[in-house]
C-alpha cells in the first residue's frame, strides 16, 4: 500500500522543482553575466599586476553594482511586459463592450483561417463569445499573439542578482584566499581555470534550457568569457605601461 504522506512529500518536492525551473533561464543568464564581467575585471587587474586587495575591491564593486543593475533591468523588463499585457487586456474588454459585432467578426475570421466553416464555425464563434473572459483570452492569444507573463518581476530580479553574485564570486575566490590566509601560487592561473570550468558548466546548462547543441553551448560561452578576459588583460597591461 502506498504511503499517502510520502506521496504528498514527493508532490511537494516536484512543485518546488517546477518553481525553480521557471526561473532557471534567469539564473543561467545572470550567472553568465556575473562570471564574465567579474573575470574581465580580474583579468584586467592581473594584466596591470595589481595586488590582491585591489583586485578584491574592484571585483566586489563590480559584483555588487553590476549585479544590482542587471537585477533591476530584469525586474523592469518583466514588469513592463506584464503592464503592456494588462493594457491590451483592458483595450480588448472595451472593444467587446463597445464594438461587439466587430470583435465577433474578428473571432470568425480567426477560426475561418484555421479551417472551420459553416455550422461548426458559427458554433465555435458562439461558444467563445458567450463568455467575455474567454473571448478576451482568445483575442489576446490569437489576434495579438500575446501570452500572460506568470513570473514575478521581483523573483526574476532576485534570481538574477543571486546568480550574478554566486557565479561572479568564483573568479575572486583565489584572491580572497590569498588575502586572508595566503595562496602561494599563480593566482590568475587558478582563477582562470576555476572560471573556465564555470563557463563550461553554464554553457552546458544554457544549451539545456534553450534545447540547443550542448558542445556548441559550451564553446560559445568559453569563447565569450575568454574573449572578454583576453581583451581586459591586455588593456590592463597597456594602461599600466602608459600610466605606470
Amino acid at each position: 500500500m502506498n504511503n499517502p504522506k510520502s506521496e504528498a512529500q514527493l508532490h511537494g518536492k516536484t512543485s518546488i522543482f517546477d518553481k525553480f525551473q521557471e526561473y532557471i533561464g534567469e539564473f543561467i543568464y545572470g550567472g553568465i553575466d556575473g562570471s564574465v564581467t567579474t573575470f574581465a575585471v580580474v583579468a584586467g587587474s592581473a594584466g596591470a599586476h595589481l595586488d590582491s586587495s585591489v583586485v578584491i575591491i574592484l571585483g566586489f564593486a563590480n559584483l555588487i553594482a553590476d549585479g544590482f543593475a542587471m537585477s533591476v533591468g530584469s525586474y523592469l523588463s518583466t514588469k513592463s511586459e506584464i503592464d503592456n499585457y494588462n493594457k491590451h487586456v483592458k483595450i480588448e474588454y472595451w472593444e467587446i463592450e463597445n464594438l461587439p459585432e466587430k470583435e465577433r467578426e474578428e473571432i470568425r475570421e480567426i477560426y475561418e483561417a484555421k479551417g472551420f466553416e459553416g455550422v461548426l464555425l458559427e458554433q465555435v464563434v458562439d461558444k467563445i463569445t458567450e463568455d467575455k473572459d474567454r473571448w478576451v483570452d482568445v483575442m489576446m492569444k490569437e489576434e495579438l499573439e500575446m501570452a500572460k507573463e506568470t513570473k514575478s518581476p521581483f523573483k526574476m530580479g532576485m534570481v538574477t542578482f543571486i546568480s550574478f553574485l554566486i557565479m561572479g564570486f568564483i573568479p575572486l575566490l583565489v584572491y580572497v584566499i590569498d588575502y586572508t590566509i595566503g595562496f602561494g601560487a599563480d593566482m590568475f592561473l587558478y582563477s582562470s581555470i576555476m572560471t573556465f570550468v564555470v563557463f563550461a558548466l553554464i554553457g552546458f546548462a544554457k544549451s539545456y534550457v534553450t534545447h540547443t547543441n550542448k558542445i556548441r553551448g559550451v564553446i560559445e560561452t568559453l569563447f565569450l568569457g575568454g574573449s572578454a578576459a583576453v581583451l581586459a588583460y591586455f588593456i590592463g597591461g597597456l594602461l599600466e605601461n602608459m600610466l605606470g
